[in-house]
């Protein structure tokens, strides 16, 4: 029997995930953590306990007493906020990820999956269908973390056998949690400002096209990746996963005007050392080979 932690349940990923894992492997089966509060459908359900990731002697407890075989590390400071704390952002994401990596060596945990983000391209990466291999110069923050991350969980696998598991995440849409700090998460903001403020101000151009995917399949690729058999995976990386491609202004013109017409938007671009205000750093659209021929079960 499986039993799996998640550390980062009260975030937007985190929450929808843990009652979906749940639903799967069962209430007692699956430990949810966080450092703040969790929701009540998530604490009513299943065990809860407060964490904070960078304590190592207290998750060490949890996936010993718990008997941990499986983790999902979601804890992170998103691009938006990452961008307002750049050190502080840097330490927490990255400690936070060695703890982790550290104690699934030592502790022998079966699976370890850590969210990556189309953040890892940068201004000279291919923008439309960006394949799975290509120019990462990321300009942020968060990007540099990912991508750094990115090299230290194919090293714990190369190196100690430790089966972890990456996706690139576009943009993730969900009404359930509020957004938590991401760039791309103005496409969930925008309504909520909307309603409570009657305008937005947004990180990004009217035309700064990006990658966005529903939760429900941002849930069901992660399960599905997870799931797979091992001697299946060919990267132990991260994989890009698609989705669809929208802007702002698009977004302003066609969902939100037919709630709040009068609502306007103005820009307020995050400040990236060489990169023009009017540009975004990372891919329009990406493209989900091999993901889409080894693990997803749809098709692009």
């Amino acid at each position: 029997m499986e039993k799996i932690l998640v550390i980062g349940c009260s975030g937007q990923i985190g929450s929808e995930l843990t009652l979906e894992l749940r639903n799967r492997y069962g209430d007692q089966n699956v430990i949810a953590t966080d450092i703040r509060p969790a929701p009540a459908e998530i604490a009513e359900t299943g065990k809860f306990e407060i964490l904070d990731v960078m304590d190592t002697a207290k998750l060490q407890l949890i996936l010993e007493h718990e008997r941990i075989t499986q983790v999902y590390h979601l804890a992170a400071i998103l691009s938006g906020n990452a961008e307002k704390r750049p050190l502080a952002s840097w330490d927490i994401n990255m400690k936070s990820l060695i703890n982790v990596l550290e104690l699934a060596r030592e502790l022998k945990i079966k699976k370890v999956f850590w969210p990556s983000s189309i953040a890892v391209f940068g201004p000279t990466t291919p923008r439309y269908n960006t394949p799975q291999f290509t120019i990462m110069e990321p300009n942020t923050v968060y990007g540099i973390s990912k991508l750094a991350g990115e090299r230290w969980i194919e090293y714990y696998y190369q190196k100690y056998g430790v089966d972890t598991r990456s996706l690139r995440y576009p943009g993730l849409i969900s009404y359930k949690t509020e957004a938590g700090g991401g760039t791309t998460d103005y496409a969930v903001e925008i309504f909520y400002e909307a309603v409570r403020k009657k305008k937005y101000e947004c990180f990004l151009g009217p035309q700064s096209d990006l990658p966005m995917m529903f939760m429900s399949d941002a849930i069901k690729a992660t399960i599905d990746l997870m799931e797979a058999d091992a001697s299946a995976l060919s990267l132990r990386s991260s994989y890009n996963v698609g989705g669809i491609c929208f802007n702002p202004q698009q977004l302003r013109n066609t969902s939100l005007n037919l709630r709040s017409p009068t609502s306007p938007i103005s820009a307020r671009p995050l400040q990236i050392p060489g990169l023009p205000a009017s540009m975004t750093p990372w891919p329009a659209r990406t493209g989900d080979l091999p993901a889409s021929t080894i693990f997803l079960k749809w098709l692009n």
